[in-house]
């Protein structure tokens, strides 16, 4: 990829990532409401890719892998929040499932249900899906912590995974060990849910055989599986 001279060759370069660009925007897409366009998050993943060779500096520790990784996501979060997409309703009510899942678990001691969620938010259980539905369709609003910054992107180490996986966001409440341990104390379903969707890579439609429930029911169990993890993670 890099030319006599030790520069990095921009035409073959794009090649070569193009397909890093398709795949984070196809993972962010499958969060978003269906008026955002793939094509424009690739189009925006392509700035960010640019962006990138013109940023680059090797003396900084990060392989270019890793580098226009960032960039590339960075930029797709980066023209998402310049749209303001998702509506303050909704950020707000994300924030307050994730504290009434935290007051919940302090209360009884383990994992609350859906219905004793739905009770302490005073809203019907039906409601509550409902908003299950529309807070994950806001899950890019746990991308916020990684931005776009050159000194953020430069000094990543040079073996972290570049694979796209969007549960890597939740490491802005904490570290990978604290991670795990959280997801560790998640019910059952929604741990195999993370597993089949973030390391199996399968589809919502096809999580849904898996389990046996419906592909809006799984949107949902994943949606408050995030709530779940962040409270833990806020609390840590």
């Amino acid at each position: 990829m890099y030319t006599a001279q030790g520069k990095i060759d921009r035409s073959q370069a794009v090649e070569q990532y193009l397909p890093l660009v398709r795949r984070h925007a196809l993972s962010l897409q499958v969060r978003l409401p269906a008026s955002v366009e793939l094509d424009d998050l690739i189009q925006a993943g392509m700035v960010g890719l640019l962006d990138a060779f013109n940023r680059f500096d090797a003396s900084q520790g990060a392989s270019f892998a890793t580098y226009a990784s960032q960039r590339v996501k960075g930029t797709m979060i980066d023209e998402l929040r310049s749209r303001d997409w998702l509506p303050r309703s909704v950020r707000r009510a994300s924030r307050d499932v994730d504290r009434a899942i935290q007051r919940l678990e302090h209360r009884y001691g383990r994992q609350a249900t859906d219905r004793e969620i739905a009770e302490e938010l005073d809203m019907p259980i039906d409601e509550y899906h409902r908003l299950l539905h529309d807070v994950n369709n806001g899950f890019i609003e746990a991308f916020e912590e990684s931005g776009t910054e050159e000194t953020a992107a430069s000094v990543v180490s040079a073996d972290v995974d570049t694979s796209t996986n969007p549960l890597d966001a939740l490491l802005a409440f904490g570290d990978r060990e604290q991670l795990a341990e959280a997801i560790d104390e998640l019910p059952e379903r929604e741990k195999l849910l993370l597993g089949l969707y973030y390391q199996e890579d399968l589809n919502l439609k096809e999580i849904g055989v898996v389990l046996g429930v419906s592909e809006s029911r799984v949107c949902q169990l994943h949606s408050q599986a995030v709530s779940r993890l962040r409270a833990m993670l806020t609390e840590h």
